[in-house]
């Protein structure tokens, strides 16, 4: 069977599964929709919540982000794990003994303060959507390289897909389809790190092989790549080159951008107690650890096979032939993610660090013109199986498994975008008195158009589509964060402070980020230069949103306090959310 119908079929039985499911679990009530009718045994709670997580940047990128850079891009795994746990620590428990459906309908009841529920409805709709149009872009990239189609057609088919399942289903839907979909993705991640991991070490834990010894070379993995990555000129793989300063405000940025994106916070709205919520947000850290665990060894392996698949595994310094690469490599050049210019006619592939200035008397010695090779880190995982020749079953398994994660990511974005615009701008705002029939309409009819937009972003991504990941983890970490731990922990914090809060926080973040990635301020250009040197205080535009944090919480704090302390029974609120008994009063259960 060639690869392509193999392909075709794993996806699509996949594909089988998920609308199978959304058939079984329709909504037929808005706590259901919203909520999954808080019915979801927190096992599942926490395989859903695992799935809806791990993002197409977590499947497809982040160990892309590793290969290329080594050490100092594992602020990714720090940031996005650290911030889980912040998130199920400090604000799942909370929020669900408080009972509610959405983080806005939180916002606006404990600040009292409609016009706080409006801020946080904007906060939420634009980090989910600059969020959600990497997951359709990531569908795109699938489905163009394993099924031979347009990245467009792709991201019809994803986003039909996603329509009839989460349309249909909501929550209760969208929860028993992210089951499925961790299985797909876990498999998909797991099954071609074990192989590698065999092939280079001999040790079929990647965990383990990652700090073993290279088969071949007979020196530890990690030893033998910082010695290749050299020999090319590049910063060690193990080594600590960035400003420590932006380590560290990214990591942080990452951390509480993620425990205040809304889709993830919403999943422990699902389960029946408390408790479960607790006890969901522990499976949940225990499925992310299988993936996250992995991902290093699988960036690590995956930049010593592409290295050593170039050099032809050392016999050929100069690179190899261009006319005889193997066949991964076309498959990926069609995708337009890989690109070869044989910039000094020599017909062989040269793929080196043609910006260190060190390395430039070796390179010029050599007869060599430049870097030939142009490799998108996001292929880094997706062509990894095919670099290491392992069977076409696992060359699909990968396919099913980067569309399982950019799809149930997506499906848990858009769902958090409808449900703001149906519970809390139309039932909140617009027309109150509305029927359950009624939101339960408003709320699909909104899923509806929310996909629709989506798919047009994904199709039309905007200048800075490359920062949006970074982006919606800002404004989520300036805006919605704070805005959540000082309704849950502080009863100072009044509406006022709390509105300003969010505003300065979003408003601080979006300027930094735009004046640097697109839109204003120089001619020609519509940007500052992104550089170190320009940077204010040298903090990236990456990093902004831990900074974007801090304006809210002070804003907040010296707003509220320069005016009236909350109502007695606000106050009561905040302290009852607090103190685990009476959870059952709080929720109903």
């Amino acid at each position: 069977m060639d690869q392509y119908t193999l392909n075709l079929l794993v996806v699509g039985a996949t594909f089988a599964l998920y609308i199978g499911i959304a058939i079984w679990a329709r909504a037929g009530s808005t706590s259901e929709f919203y909520a999954a009718g808080r019915g979801v045994h927190p096992v599942m709670n926490g395989m859903a919540t695992g799935a809806d997580w791990m993002s197409a940047a977590s499947f497809i990128s982040m160990a892309g982000l590793i290969a290329a850079v080594g050490y100092d891009n594992s602020t990714y795994l720090m940031g996005w794990t650290g911030g889980y746990v912040l998130l199920a620590m400090l604000l799942a428990p909370y929020l669900r003994k408080f009972g509610k459906y959405t983080v806005p309908e939180f916002i606006g009841d404990r600040f009292y303060s409609p016009t706080a529920r409006m801020v946080a409805v904007i906060c939420l709709i634009v980090a989910s959507v600059t969020y959600v149009i990497g997951q359709m872009t990531g569908v795109g990239v699938a489905f163009s390289r394993f099924l031979e189609v347009k990245s467009s057609t792709g991201l019809y088919i994803g986003a039909a897909i996603v329509f009839m399942y989460a349309v249909l289903g909501g929550m209760k839907g969208i929860t028993y389809t992210q089951v499925a979909q961790y299985c797909v993705l876990i498999l998909a991640y797991s099954i071609p790190a074990i192989f590698i991991s065999l092939q280079l070490t001999g040790t079929f834990l990647p965990q383990i092989g990652l700090f073993s010894e290279h088969t071949a070379s007979g020196q530890p993995l990690l030893v033998k790549l910082d010695q290749i990555v050299g020999d090319l000129g590049f910063a060690s793989y193990t080594g600590h080159h960035q400003s420590t300063l932006n380590m560290v405000l990214f990591t942080m940025s990452l951390m509480i951008g993620t425990a205040g994106l809304p889709h993830v916070i919403v999943r422990f709205f699902t389960v029946p107690k408390v408790a479960d919520a607790r006890y969901s947000a522990g499976w949940a850290l225990v499925f992310i650890a299988i993936l996250y665990t992995t991902a290093p060894a699988v960036g690590a392996m995956a930049r010593l096979n592409l290295l050593n698949t170039i050099s032809d595994n050392g016999a050929q310094p100069d690179g190899i032939d261009y006319a005889n690469r193997p066949d991964w490599m076309k498959n990926w050049e069609v995708t337009g993610l890989l690109k070869f210019e044989d910039k000094n006619g020599d017909g062989k592939i040269q793929f080196y660090n043609d910006k260190s200035e060190a390395f430039k008397a070796t390179a010029e010695g050599r007869g060599w013109a430049g870097s030939e090779l142009t490799v998108n880190n996001d292929i880094m995982v997706l062509a990894n199986p095919e670099i290491a020749n392992l069977p076409g079953w696992v060359v699909a398994l990968v396919a099913a498994g980067g569309l399982a994660a950019a799809l149930s990511t997506a499906a848990g974005l858009l769902l958090a975008i409808s449900s703001a615009i149906s519970h809390d701008l139309i039932k909140g705002q617009l027309n109150p008195g509305i029927s359950e029939k009624g939101e339960l309409l408003a709320a699909r009819i909104s899923m509806g158009v929310a996909i629709a937009v989506a798919t047009w972003l994904g199709l039309n991504p905007p200048g800075f589509a490359a920062q949006t990941v970074a982006l919606a983890f800002g404004i989520a970490a300036a805006s919605l964060f704070p805005a959540l731990m000082m309704g849950i922990f502080s009863k100072r914090i009044n509406n006022k402070g709390a509105v300003w809060g969010m505003l300065s926080g979003l408003i601080f973040t979006l300027v930094y980020i735009f004046a640097y990635k697109g839109w204003f301020f120089v001619p020609g250009t519509n940007q500052l230069p992104d550089n170190a040197e320009n940077w204010i205080f040298g903090i990236s535009p990456l990093s902004i949103g831990s900074v974007g944090a801090v304006v809210n919480f002070i804003v907040a704090y010296v707003v509220s306090n320069a005016t009236e302390e909350p109502p007695v029974e606000i106050q009561e609120l905040v302290e009852s959310i607090r103190i685990p008994r009476g959870a059952g009063a709080a929720t109903g259960h």
